[in-house]
């Protein structure tokens, strides 16, 4: 098994979030990887005292670009293009590492591997996560996770990849959202491997209000939908919303009770639907009839 390599560029997008990049920037120099760590953080305009904090811990490079103007393609591979080195770890600002393991766990896939596209890490909820969210985790990253039979999953918020392939495949700046998975799924067709690094875990989750669960699935489907990769039935009403509202709220209902968080049911209920009314708006926002 080849060592790991020498060095590595975190890039890190920073936006309002001081409630979390000082523990996160923490954990990263708290890091058992021997090699050097250049950190790079780019922040989108926060006011909340985030910039004092990252400009206290020195990154090698701080970007600031002005409120409103944030892409996702646009700054992660701007965040390439700033990189000293050639393995890119991508971590966001809210994405706290668990253990001092995180980042050799995630680069190990990395390693005798030609054909590796990007890994990512397991993500697992903060303690005040609401049970809907968590639930959510738990069958993205959880020990029996369902993502692992999906078509395809992917999560930038804790991933690595090499220079040369963003410098093929440059992920697309066109995008709002889902900009990853546009990005992996292109790997993918293209004969490289995702793989989930499980014993790679950070602690990341949000508490998102209806609106915003709205919205947040709504731009989702909308750049799915752009990329080409809707499902067939995502125009469909009848077996979007309602029925598919039903069957997550089923799979809350059980998760809830095995987890002590019946509690969290009625708020569950309505992100459901709201999830994916979001998800119908913004399939037919793309292709309207």
């Amino acid at each position: 098994m080849k060592a790991q390599p020498p060095a590595v560029s975190v890039i890190m997008r920073s936006f309002n979030e001081a409630w979390a990049i000082g523990d996160t920037i923490r954990q990263l120099s708290a890091q058992d990887f021997a090699g050097d760590i250049e950190l790079i953080v780019i922040d989108s305009g926060s006011s909340d005292g985030s910039l004092e904090i990252i400009k206290a811990a020195e990154p090698a490079k701080l970007i600031e670009i002005p409120l409103g103007t944030y892409v996702p393609g646009v700054v992660l591979n701007r965040g390439a293009r700033e990189a000293s080195h050639e393995w890119l770890v991508y971590l966001n600002a809210d994405a706290t590492p668990v253990g001092d393991n995180w980042l050799s766990e995630l680069l190990q896939p990395c390693m005798d591997n030609p054909r590796l596209g990007a890994a990512f890490s397991r993500q697992i909820p903060r303690p005040d996560c609401k049970a809907v969210f968590a639930h959510d985790y738990d069958r993205c990253f959880g020990p029996k996770r369902e993502s692992g039979q999906w078509g395809h999953f992917f999560s930038m918020v804790s991933s690595v990849t090499h220079r040369s392939l963003l410098e093929k495949h440059p992920i697309r700046e066109d995008l709002q959202y889902a900009e990853d998975d546009e990005w992996t799924r292109r790997l993918a067709a293209a004969g490289y491997q995702i793989v989930y690094a499980g014993n790679s875990v950070v602690m990341h989750s949000h508490n998102y209000s209806l609106a915003q669960v709205r919205k947040r699935s709504r731009g989702d489907a909308l750049a799915v939908a752009m990329a080409g990769n809707a499902p067939a039935h995502g125009r469909n009403f009848l077996r979007q919303v309602a029925l598919g509202a039903a069957r997550d709220c089923a799979r809350d209902v059980g998760w809830c009770l095995r987890h002590g968080r019946s509690s969290g049911l009625p708020f569950a209920g309505l992100a459901r639907l709201w999830q994916r009314y979001g998800a119908w708006e913004g399939f037919n926002l793309r292709n309207p009839s």
